[in-house]
């Protein structure tokens, strides 16, 4: 996968394409295929927790006695060389109802790979418990909206509380905002496209102060829990839908995504997340930040769930389109922290093994802190044309740091926002020539979640760092989808694939082929 790994006599390619054999065997219950995969001889080993097999014989039994091997799917996969013809492979998988773990020992003899021992184990993962804090929800259960039956009949939409539901105010994270503003006449389209499937609204969750924030950490209502990743933020600015997603009271986070809104609580909490093109989906009924990359999108646990719901939001079914390849970045991938990309790294290559699709690295000729600028300068330009009004009228509506944003807005110059929109209109060019070799493959966040307690300064420092990688996508107006597969020793990080303007129902439907319906 590495650019300097390009010339290494080891045969990687090689070694990737008969783990991905053994995988469809063992979902196909390919018994030939499997013996034939397993080195033959009485030093083969495979183990699990129960006992230990001793001879290829041996295990081509047990195989053939089983009737197939429960379904699994690849969320991290692992390669350490011993020698130019040796390496360790570790899979972590994804079980219904569990997580699993296998280590292979294969060799490379006569132009072949085999497997010489392997060790198998899992474990059940208990489900979150509910917690029904204030931090999360601002209406619980309230709005009795619901739709008729559909393809979403029984799916609970955590909506985030900048976007309209009828007979209820907007709040945008704001106490002085939620009571100044009307109650709703209807709907926003977005969220009434999945009532029509079915769907039903759990309740309104809390956002960050005007969604002008990453961490999810709001001075006003407190900050959300994340079961997973206890005593942390988790993300925002939709942070208490995916909250509420994550800790499974409700199935779907229906939020905005202006600058990685969607895409940071999906990595945090362990979710998937998915950005849209930017205006396929109605932004009617949503209270915006900066209409020039304000989108709305979805994060649930389930891939299908976020597949079924994205479709609906979109009106549009799958081409069955696939990229060439999955493109991979050392500057992007240098941009998070050595141990989140180790992660991310680790997702990857589990992804292309599932799909098939190589993964191939590329160069990106742009600076980073200059896109980060100015996207930072034009947000923050519209961010003030749409609230500077109100915060002048309410000086202490919101917290300081979240003021500091807006200030920074209100004394840009026609001329630093001109300049700005011309960087992005470049890196916007130089994306979408990229995106059409590949899918880009990049870290949805440059750190796991900080701690509760990180403060402002360790805050600020996350959210520099991973707005350099989200704000890409949103320059270019494409769609993103955030896999939670990454793990940094128990917390999760995500791994963001970028796609071409309009792919998104086939960038979608990828979930089908990677993840349990």
């Amino acid at each position: 996968m590495n650019a300097e790994l390009r010339d290494d006599p080891r045969d990687e390619q090689g070694l990737l394409e008969a783990f991905a054999r053994y995988e469809r065997a063992l979902m196909g219950n390919d018994l030939a295929a499997l013996d034939d995969l397993f080195a033959t001889g009485e030093a083969t080993l495979r183990a699990d927790g129960v006992a230990a097999l001793v001879g290829s014989d041996h295990i081509a039994q047990f195989r053939a006695g089983r009737g197939g091997a429960p379904a699994r799917w690849l969320r991290r996969v692992h390669v350490r060389w011993i020698t130019d013809h040796d390496a360790y492979v570790v899979a972590e998988t994804d079980r219904v109802g569990g997580q699993g773990l296998q280590t292979q020992w294969w060799r490379q003899a006569d132009g072949a790979w085999r497997v010489h021992a392997a060790h198998v184990s899992g474990g059940p993962v208990s489900a979150p418990e509910p917690v029904q804090d204030r931090a999360t929800w601002r209406v619980l259960g309230g709005p009795a909206v619901s739709g008729a039956a559909g393809p979403l009949t029984g799916v609970r939409v955590a909506v985030k509380d900048l976007i309209a539901v009828q007979g209820q105010r907007v709040g945008g994270g704001v106490p002085t905002w939620l009571e100044q503003a009307p109650v709703e006449t209807a709907n926003a389209p977005a969220l009434q496209r999945l009532l029509d499937a079915g769907a039903e609204v759990a309740g309104i969750a809390h956002t960050d102060e005007l969604a002008f924030s990453l961490m999810g950490v709001n001075e006003h209502h407190g900050t959300p829990v994340n079961v997973a990743a206890p005593g942390r933020v988790p993300g925002g600015s939709t942070s208490g839908p995916a909250a509420a997603v994550a800790m499974g009271a409700a199935d779907v986070g229906l939020g905005t995504d202006t600058a990685g809104s969607l895409r940071v609580p999906g990595s945090y909490c362990g979710l998937y997340a998915w950005r849209p093109t930017h205006g396929v989906v109605p932004v009617d009924g949503v209270l915006p930040l900066a209409q020039h990359f304000d989108t709305v999108g979805l994060v649930a646990r389930d891939a299908g769930v976020l597949r079924r719901a994205g479709l609906e939001l979109l009106g549009a079914q799958p081409s069955g389109a696939r990229p060439h390849a999955f493109l991979r970045s050392e500057l992007l991938m240098s941009l998070a922290t050595p141990e989140t990309a180790r992660a991310v790294d680790a997702s990857l290559l589990a992804l292309s093994v599932a799909t098939g699709v190589p993964v191939r690295d590329v160069d990106i000729d742009l600076d980073p802190a200059t896109w980060t600028a100015a996207f930072r300068t034009v947000q923050a330009a519209q961010a003030w044309a749409n609230h500077g009004e109100f915060l002048t009228a309410n000086p202490d509506a919101v917290s300081a740091s979240v003021a500091a944003r807006f200030r920074n807005g209100s004394e840009l110059s026609p001329e630093e926002v001109a300049t700005a929109r011309e960087v992005i209109a470049v890196t916007r060019q130089r994306l979408e020539e990229l995106l059409a070799q590949g899918w880009l493959c990049l870290p949805s966040t440059s750190t796991p979640a900080p701690p509760v307690d990180a403060g402002p300064d360790g805050f600020e420092a996350a959210r520099t760092g991973t707005l350099q990688l989200t704000t890409l996508a949103s320059q270019a107006g494409v769609p993103a989808l955030g896999l939670p597969w990454g793990r940094v020793g128990p917390l999760p990080v995500g791994l963001c694939l970028l796609a071409p303007q309009g792919s998104d129902a086939d960038l979608l439907d990828l979930l089908a082929r990677i993840a349990p319906a």
